[in-house]
């Protein structure tokens, strides 16, 4: 069994016509895995997140504006979602998802979330439709466990990790590598422990290159005892908002590659979907399929 983690909620949010943000993803990537074959008991539920739990990381007056529909309008312009309360009870269970799935990464080896991967949200504010960090979040909660000193934050998305890269810039115990689109937002880049900028049409093989010296350099520096993999397919040729020219077999090559270095250097992973925008959300969903290919769950 390799452990899955997702709630129908994750696809619940009514979001105004034409919306950028592919909201049936989540719920698509469910209904094809049951398809095929992968099995009910797989899967496992979170329980949202409190605003207490979070207020230890994330600025309680902010949580609380966030949660209440009194954030400025200018701040949720700035998060890309109009406010709801379907809006707040989405967001903590997707966060409670990823947290979840660094616990079952533990126990099982690698366990996968149905999303995740909101690495534009930082302490006191959010952004890129990101309101709570869910990859910083569940590298603390590895960190509770013995034998966990340091974490691995390995994103791969085609957006730099701006709010991971500042969430965990006085936590030594978490290393974060980012590699992104150079041209692409955010605009204003933080600092992450390793960043690798990635040139505009960029395809398979230059980029597989850079993943594979990425990742060695960061197990060489860092030296973790588990890794959060944000595996974003908005790198693909198709997505509407990367522009880089990777390929469907170059995300799947590139899924293996970090499974496969994980499970040599007998390294827990939890990976989550992260971004990913084309608007045929069945093309997407295929696409996202690659990171379940990869980790042995479907063939």
């Amino acid at each position: 069994m390799i452990p899955l983690v997702f709630h129908p909620i994750y696809s619940q949010l009514e979001l105004p016509t034409r919306h950028r943000f592919p909201i049936e993803k989540y719920q698509g990537i469910r209904d094809r895995l049951a398809q095929l074959g992968v099995p009910d008991d797989w899967f496992h539920e979170p329980t949202p997140l409190t605003l207490s739990e979070l207020s230890r990381v994330f600025e309680p007056n902010y949580l609380t504006q966030l949660s209440g529909g009194t954030l400025d309008p200018k701040a949720m312009r700035r998060i890309g979602f109009p406010w709801s309360s379907q809006l707040i009870d989405r967001t903590l269970t997707a966060a409670a998802g990823t947290v979840l799935t660094a616990q079952l990464a533990l126990t099982h080896g690698k366990a996968l979330n149905l999303t995740g991967g909101y690495h534009h949200a930082f302490a006191n504010y959010g952004s890129g439709f990101c309101m709570i960090n869910d990859l910083y979040l569940a590298a603390l909660q590895m960190l509770k466990q013995p034998g966990i000193d340091r974490v691995l934050i390995f994103d791969c998305d085609v957006h730099q990790g701006d709010g991971t890269a500042k969430l965990a810039s006085n936590n030594a115990q978490v290393f974060t590598v980012s590699l992104h689109g150079e041209k692409n937002f955010p605009y204003r880049k933080q600092c992450s422990d390793l960043d690798f900028a990635l040139g505009k049409g960029m395809q398979d093989d230059e980029y597989l290159s850079v993943v594979d010296d990425a990742l060695s350099l960061a197990l060489r520096t860092a030296a973790p005892d588990a890794v959060i993999y944000d595996a974003g397919v908005d790198i693909h040729q198709n997505d509407d908002l990367g522009h880089l020219a990777i390929s469907t077999a170059g995300i799947l090559a590139r899924d293996r590659l970090v499974f496969d270095t994980c499970r040599q250097h007998s390294l827990p992973i939890a990976a989550v979907i992260g971004g990913g925008y084309q608007r045929d959300i069945e093309a997407l969903v295929s696409v996202h399929l690659q990171l379940f290919i990869a980790a042995g769950v479907v063939l």
